[in-house]
Parts: structure tokens; C-alpha cells; sequence
């Protein structure tokens, strides 16, 4: 964590042909921004400048520096990692905006392993000009799991304040689908999905639904056998073993048409639209994506990067404001949390040789003659 009083955000730029610019201009001028935490833009003043002129957006003042640690509280910080000879052509897929977008994020990521930064929101990228010897992943929640994962595993989740949707498998071809979902998988992203559901979002108990991987749930092996071999497995195995408090499988369509999605703290999906189209439906201007499981923090807007309407000041930036936002309180959830379970209780146990049941804290859990009682 960086030193200042105030968390610092790290947030990347994006593709330059995108709304990413638009997007983060039309944020950073909300005047209470500057009182939450200290932005750390990684970009070009220039890019800014040309984006926020054909936009014709308001200015913003950036304290332009070479490295975060120059940062100051207090205004906008842009780090200059842009090259003279970028060229911005609103709308247009090129090589030279998934470089300058890579670039960013590279930068962005170091600093934020350094503890330069404390977290990081991330403006869309487009992830076929991106692709690169240096990048080569589906987006940016498989890229973060390599490169500041530390081996732990990562989790897609976008929410707003009435949804939280995780998914089992991301960015995958349909054809893909079934066969990579397993058992083991399934479990995995549910003992993920709890515990960031505990540490990034302050639910004590969770409750969690999974969805159904075929129509109807399969009815019963005659739409597919993947419910009854894979899921329901799945489901009953963590609930019994990893005492993690889930349900389903639930057919997808009436679990979102009649609105059950409301009775539960997260909802994990097989599969990206399965889970995304119905999400965006409900959240689409307020929804977040948060990659959770990993050391960092890590946030962007629930959307792409907005070709068809690039340059011409007509992107909603609130998805984007409320990644800001989402970042900030996630970060201060996680150290929250991390203090309140620093130093745990001891266990206690009752001497069942004693007739007047006296307390002993010295046993161990193996000891002869003790019940162990949490407190």
C-alpha cells in the first residue's frame, strides 16, 4: 500500500481510438473525485487533450510527471507514458491504440505490485490490437491472474448494488464451453466467489445460487447430463465440505425473468453471456467488473471500448465513476477485513473429566477428553 493518507487509484487509458479518455475526463471532473483518493492516470496529456477537445468535454488540469511516485494529493496526476507519434483515429481498430493501450497497463501493473498505487481501474481495451508477444490472453482478468496473481486464481464479477454475477468460464468460444467445465472448477470459483463476497464486500454469510449449464436444467439428463454429473456434484460438495452456503443448478431464463436473482448475495454462471447478458440488461450504466481472488485491486466499467461512438462526447462515464468508487470501497473492505481477523480467538474447550466443567485453553484439538467450542 502507498504511504499516503489518501489511496491512491492507477487508471490506464485504455484504447486511444475508444471512449476510454471520454470517459475518464467526464469522471475525474466530478468535483468531489479529488477528495476521495488521488488519481494516477497512465496515458498522455496529449491524447487527453485531443480526446477532451473533439468531445468537447470541460477541462481537467493534470500534474504531469514521469513516475507515481511523483504523485501529489490534491489533483489529477498523469503519467507520461505516450509516444509523440500516437496517432488517434476515433472508431478504428489499429496496432499503434493496443500498444499505447498495453503500454499503460504494463506501467499501471508495476507500480501497483511496487505499492506505489493501491489499486488500479482499468478503461476498455480492445482485446484483438492488444494481442502482442507480450500480451497474449483473452483480457485483462486473465493477464492480472499471470502477472500479479502470485499463483492464486482470479474470478470474474460484475455487480452493481442489487447484482453480483460471477462466472465459471470468461472469455471462451461456445464450442469450449462444456467440455471445460468440471467439478473441480466449479468449486474452485464458489470457494473464490464466498470468500471475496466476505473480504470485498463485507457479506458475513453469503448466499450463493449457480446457475444451470443447459435449458431447463437439463430436465432431468433428457437436455444434457451436465446437472446431474458436473453441477449438482459440485454444488452438494461444497456445501458439505467447504461449508459454502449454495444452491441450484437454476435454468437461467426464469431464474433472471422472475427476479430470484434478488433473493441471493452472487450468482455464479457457467459461462460469459450467460451471465452478462442479463446482468447488463439490469446494470448496464452502473455496472462494475472487479476481478476478484488476486492480491490487488483491481476494477473497470462494464463495458467495451465504444467505437461506434468515440470522439463524439456521447459515452456515459457512470459505469466508469462507479469503478472508482467500487475500487476505493473494495480496498478499504479488504483491510477492514484483514484487521478484524488479525488476531482470531483462541479455542476454547470443556474438560469433560471435570464434574463442574471447567475451562481449559491449553489443550489441543487432538487432546483426550475435550470439545472444542468456537467463540
Amino acid at each position: 500500500m502507498a504511504n499516503d493518507k489518501k489511496i491512491r487509484i492507477g487508471i490506464t487509458q485504455g484504447d486511444t481510438n475508444g471512449i476510454g479518455y471520454e470517459v475518464i475526463l467526464k469522471a475525474l471532473a466530478e468535483p468531489m473525485m479529488l477528495e476521495l483518493f488521488t488519481p494516477v492516470v497512465y496515458g498522455s496529456s496529449k491524447a487527453a487533450t485531443f480526446h477532451r477537445k473533439a468531445c468537447g468535454l470541460q477541462p481537467v488540469q493534470f500534474n504531469s510527471i514521469d513516475n507515481a511516485i511523483q504523485a501529489r494529493d490534491g489533483v489529477c496526476n498523469m503519467v507520461e507514458i505516450g509516444s509523440d507519434d500516437l496517432k488517434i483515429e476515433f472508431g478504428t481498430n489499429s496496432e499503434a491504440a493496443g500498444r499505447a493501450a498495453f503500454t499503460s497497463l504494463e506501467c499501471a501493473v508495476s507500480d501497483l505490485k511496487n505499492g506505489i498505487i493501491d489499486a488500479i481501474v482499468t478503461a476498455p481495451i480492445d482485446k484483438n490490437n492488444i494481442q502482442s508477444d507480450s500480451f497474449r490472453f483473452p483480457g485483462h482478468t486473465e493477464y492480472l491472474e499471470s502477472t500479479i496473481g502470485d499463483g492464486a486464481k482470479s474470478l470474474m464479477i460484475l455487480f452493481n448494488d442489487n447484482i453480483k454475477v460471477a462466472l465459471v468460464t470468461t472469455h471462451l468460444p461456445i464450442a469450449e464451453i462444456a467440455s471445460s467445465i468440471t467439478k473441480e472448477l466449479i468449486i474452485e470459483k464458489l470457494e473464490i466467489f464466498n470468500e471475496s463476497l466476505r473480504r470485498d464486500f463485507a457479506v458475513e454469510y453469503p448466499r450463493i445460487a449457480v446457475l444451470a449449464l443447459n435449458p431447463h436444467a437439463g430436465d432431468h439428463g433428457l437436455l444434457g447430463k451436465e446437472e446431474q454429473d458436473i453441477i449438482i456434484p459440485a454444488i452438494n460438495e461444497a456445501y458439505e465440505n467447504k461449508k459454502i452456503c449454495c444452491f441450484g443448478p437454476y435454468s437461467a431464463d426464469g431464474f433472471f425473468g422472475n427476479g430470484s436473482y434478488a433473493k441471493f448475495d452472487g450468482v455464479l454462471a457457467m459461462y460469459h453471456d450467460q451471465g452478462l447478458a442479463p446482468f447488463k440488461t439490469i446494470a448496464m450504466d452502473s455496472g462494475v467488473n472487479f476481478t476478484a481472488g488476486l492480491p490487488f485491486v483491481r476494477t473497470s466499467p462494464d463495458h467495451g471500448t465504444g467505437y461506434d461512438i468515440a470522439g463524439k462526447g456521447m459515452a456515459n462515464p457512470d459505469s466508469f465513476i462507479a469503478a472508482i468508487y467500487a475500487a476505493i470501497d473494495i480496498f478499504r473492505n479488504r483491510k477492514t477485513y484483514e484487521e478484524i481477523h488479525a488476531n482470531p480467538l483462541r479455542k476454547q474447550y470443556f474438560d469433560k473429566s471435570n464434574d463442574n466443567v471447567v475451562l481449559d485453553l491449553t489443550k489441543d484439538d487432538d487432546d483426550d477428553g475435550t470439545v472444542p467450542v468456537n467463540v
